[in-house]
């Protein structure tokens, strides 16, 4: 039998066309050479700056609006055609932002005497003013999630925001502990400050109520069902790395996002985290050296330097968005803080509760060791025997220890 004919490679489209087009296209194989993108993906960009730009007198701007009607439905690259248009200035933004469609959209949904107040406030939070710094968006849900049920009752007796007393509000917040305390009483303090300030309130019922400060909730050492659970929740090789390195060498989320090839040595079996070089575990090379072979599978050519990419920044240069280890990890009930702050605690009871070896150790501020001291040292002395570890079942072992890292975070 013949050999069978080996498929046709891949090659990168000559940029061909004339004007603009000609022009776009050679600046998009310069900008996915920079990038790292895959031969398909030049191929794709090339096929969707044929549909857009074909037919159109050269130089002509071409709104977003028209690229994604052209777009939609032909399972073509739009963003990446799109940073190619805006850099040749061939691109007009004419989209609204996603957070002004989102407070539209939920202003929409409010009682119509309430909708001008809440809606002026909630860009007066988006954008801020001279006085006030912009809020991130997550900080508008926060708000907004908490005052709509509250307007939403209000609005069963009352026509407008001006009409709401001191007495209805303290009645709104009665009842209410902890966290749900807090965020309403800060979200009607600002919503309130921001009404009266522009004329809408007569007074501002919101006087005297305070938010106070509310004790941190204690940190405890994570139990056996937590540990068992984020080992099962961390299927994925990208998932068991950020669990390691948050449980290993107490790594923050931005820490583990902005952590690049540069920064881990495994000749010299070191990583650097956040500036600081740490000697790397036996947990935190495997999982690296897992990860990084499927990386290389997936994403051969990327030359993203960041160590965690995904599909979406495999054809760029920055890093994942914080929502990548969310979907991988806190939406299952695992959160990177808690098993941060299980590992400091940890080091903390094992080393005799010394803040100054927690700072070295982990980067952390002289206040922030302290805490963990403190909170040690109060465990081991409510138990008994005043020197038993509160961690006997998986207790752990000092990062300068050859058992480290402790055992039960080795098992993967």
């Amino acid at each position: 039998m013949p050999p069978r004919p080996r498929p046709a490679k891949l090659k990168y489209p000559k940029p061909t066309g004339e004007g603009s087009l000609g022009t776009a296209r050679k600046y998009a194989i310069r900008l996915g050479e920079e990038r790292g993108w895959t031969v398909y993906m030049h191929r794709q960009v090339h096929k969707a700056l044929g549909r857009v730009l074909t037919g159109l007198p050269d130089g002509q701007r071409v709104s977003h609006t028209t690229l994604r009607e052209t777009l939609t439905g032909t399972n073509l690259p739009m963003r990446r055609t799109a940073e190619v248009l805006a850099a040749l200035d061939l691109l007009i933004e004419d989209r609204t932002p996603a957070a002004r469609e989102w407070i539209e959209r939920r202003v929409g949904e409010l009682p119509d005497g309430f909708q001008r107040d809440v809606r002026n406030w909630l860009l007066w939070l988006l954008d801020g003013d001279a006085r006030t710094r912009p809020r991130a968006l997550g900080t508008l849900h926060s708000y907004f999630g908490a005052v709509r049920p509250v307007l939403e009752r209000w609005a069963e007796t009352h026509s407008q925001l001006r009409e709401i007393t001191h007495g209805e509000v303290t009645h709104a917040i009665t009842g209410l502990r902890g966290s749900k305390y807090t965020i309403l009483v800060t979200a009607l303090r600002s919503l309130f400050r921001h009404a009266k300030r522009h004329g809408r309130v007569f007074t501002n019922p919101m006087r005297g109520i305070r938010v106070g400060r509310r004790p941190p909730g204690p940190v405890m050492p994570m139990s056996d069902n937590e540990i068992a659970h984020a080992r099962t929740t961390a299927a994925t090789p990208e998932a068991r790395l950020a669990i390691a390195l948050a449980a290993v060498h107490a790594a923050r989320g931005e820490t583990i996002r902005a952590l690049q090839l540069e920064d881990v040595d495994f000749p010299r079996n070191r990583i650097t985290l956040d500036g600081t070089v740490q000697p790397m575990g036996a947990l935190t090379r495997a999982t690296l050296r897992t990860w990084l072979a499927e990386r290389q599978a997936r994403w051969p050519h990327t030359l993203n330097r960041h160590v965690l990419v995904s599909r979406q920044t495999a054809n760029d240069t920055g890093p994942i968005s914080p929502y990548f280890l969310k979907r991988q990890l806190t939406v299952h009930g695992v959160s990177l803080d808690r098993v941060r702050a299980d590992r400091v605690l940890g080091e903390a009871l094992a080393t005799g509760a010394d803040p100054l070896h927690l700072t070295a150790i982990f980067d952390l501020s002289e206040t922030t060791a302290v805490k963990y001291a403190a909170l040690a040292r109060q465990l081991l002395h409510d138990l008994p025997g005043h020197g038993q570890n509160p961690r006997t079942e998986h207790a752990p072992t000092p990062a300068n220890s050859p058992e480290f890292p402790p055992k039960e975070l080795r098992k993967s």
